[in-house]
């Protein structure tokens, strides 16, 4: 037997703050969940189910669009660009935003989501939420509060305390939702969790998982200067909840991932694709522990380069001292060039592991490495081949049966199953997608307080010892976005 082996898959804030939102529109559907009225056509089997795409552009089209295609009727569009004024946005994002009107031009068309529950109440069914991270609780909870099933984008919120709440209320209203890390659905993945559940690599002991991603500004020390607002662009909007900042083009549409307040970096756009396969292996319990090393990081802006260690306890599929998950983003050799508002590298070579963790392997061909006491998984999610070291583990290993529904790739088309009735739930619903979440969450706090071991409490939601660090776990709202839960 060869040194390695391709294996293909089978076929076949506290109390305080938790007010009622304050906008008029609004405020007749922030009810609490325990009491929440479920339209009854929210469940049970619908042909065409209406829905909203929250966020129109860029990943928002691919969202509606691919929606439409999986059987939704496309009844509304939420954007902060004004289509009308389509002719004078010179920005070609911001135009991208305002052009997906032209596809649906049957949609009711609103800038501010709050208005679009408040008048279309129960004639949409469900909504996708593609919006920047600040925005996804505040338009994913309204829906859920209402009865609309819920396709929100990764990272599924920008604080742990909202993916808590997401999790909770997805429970508690029954709603089908699913976060937006399309290589869930892939079957490859899929059995590469059976293969590490059924012991393929032994007890697993570490994972490790990296990108190349910042490719936009990431390491800013203060703001860019202010520009004029776009006609047709509502920009009070755009920053809803969040702390205000005034409208740069160096901000939104592209580049807000950059800002600690409206994005999350590297490591919120990424982890949840790329960490995804180990940790639903191990469906691990919350992080003991999480330390960063960062380069670049500001009050600001996010690190242009950093490594993460979370220390997971032991579990049924873990070596009996529990696993570490390792996570390496940016590239090594770069800087922010604050002129031309960009980063700029020095070489190709991005972050990645030792050597000795690459057994040999290009950290170009593959995104995570699962290790267990017996070998190791190279794994991509974007290729349906995978790779063990060393082969000899393979001799009277037998392959388990299939234990998670296959949906084919497509996570749209299985969040309509749930929907419809054929499934009970996607398989990236928030009560899988939002642990998730929290854990890379946790590491985008890390990446703040560099060198520091911080020790997790997830009951209480706090960090032993840091009552500074709380803000960052639940962030206070700006006035007219508070929300009861």
């Amino acid at each position: 037997m060869s040194h390695h082996e391709n294996i293909r898959p089978k076929s076949g804030h506290g109390a305080s703050r938790r007010r009622f939102i304050k906008t008029a529109g609004a405020a007749a559907i922030a009810t609490q969940f325990g009491s929440t009225f479920i339209p009854a056509h929210a469940f049970g089997k619908m042909e065409k189910p209406a829905l909203a795409g929250i966020g129109a552009g860029g990943k928002g089209r691919t969202d509606i669009v691919q929606s439409r295609d999986a059987g939704f009727h496309v009844a509304a569009l939420v954007d902060i660009v004004d289509a009308t004024k389509l002719k004078t946005i010179d920005d070609k994002r911001l135009r991208s935003m305002a052009e997906v009107r032209s596809t649906f031009p049957d949609a009711r068309y609103f800038s501010d989501y709050r208005e679009m529950f408040s008048e279309l109440g129960d004639k949409i069914d469900a909504v996708t939420v593609s919006t920047p991270d600040h925005h996804h609780f505040h338009a994913s909870t309204m829906a859920m509060q209402t009865g609309k099933h819920v396709y929100c984008q990764k990272p599924l919120t920008h604080s742990i305390w909202e993916a808590r709440m997401l999790a909770k209320a997805a429970r508690q209203t029954g709603v089908k939702t699913q976060m937006g890390n399309q290589a869930h659905a892939n079957d490859h993945m899929r059995r590469c969790v059976e293969l590490i559940r059924a012991g393929i690599v032994g007890k697993v002991k570490e994972i490790h998982a990296w990108t190349n991603r910042p490719i936009w500004p990431q390491g800013f020390a203060s703001p860019p200067p202010k520009e004029n607002i776009p006609a047709g662009v509502n920009w009070e909007q755009w920053v809803g909840p969040a702390p205000w900042v005034d409208y740069s083009s160096k901000i939104a549409p592209f580049a807000w991932r950059g800002w600690w307040n409206y994005g999350t970096g590297a490591l919120g756009d990424m982890a949840c694709h790329i960490m995804d396969m180990g940790h639903w292996a191990m469906m691990p319990a919350t992080p003991v522990s999480v330390q960063a090393e960062q380069n670049g990081a500001t009050e600001f802006s996010p690190p242009i380069n950093s490594k993460i260690t979370w220390d997971f306890g032991a579990n049924q599929y873990s070596a009996k001292d529990g696993f570490k998950y390792n996570w390496y983003d940016g590239y090594i050799n770069a800087g922010f060039d604050r002129e031309g508002w960009k980063l700029v590298k020095d070489g190709n070579d991005y972050n990645h592991p030792s050597e000795d963790v690459l057994d040999g392997q290009s950290f170009k061909d593959f995104g995570s490495v699962v290790i267990g006491e017996k070998g190791k998984l190279f794994f991509n999610r974007s290729r349906n081949k995978w790779l063990v070291k060393p082969s000899g583990i393979l001799d009277g290993f037998e392959e388990p049966e299939e234990t998670i529904h296959r949906a084919g790739g497509d996570n749209y088309g299985e969040w309509m199953d749930a929907i419809t009735g054929k499934v009970e739930q996607g398989q990236s619903w928030f009560g899988q997608s939002g642990p998730l979440t929290e854990a890379v969450l946790l590491g985008v706090i890390a990446q703040r307080v560099p060198d520091t071991r911080l020790e997790w409490d997830a009951d209480k939601m706090q960090i032993r010892g840091r009552a500074d660090l709380q803000p960052l776990i639940q962030r206070e709202y700006r006035d007219g976005w508070q929300i009861d839960v």
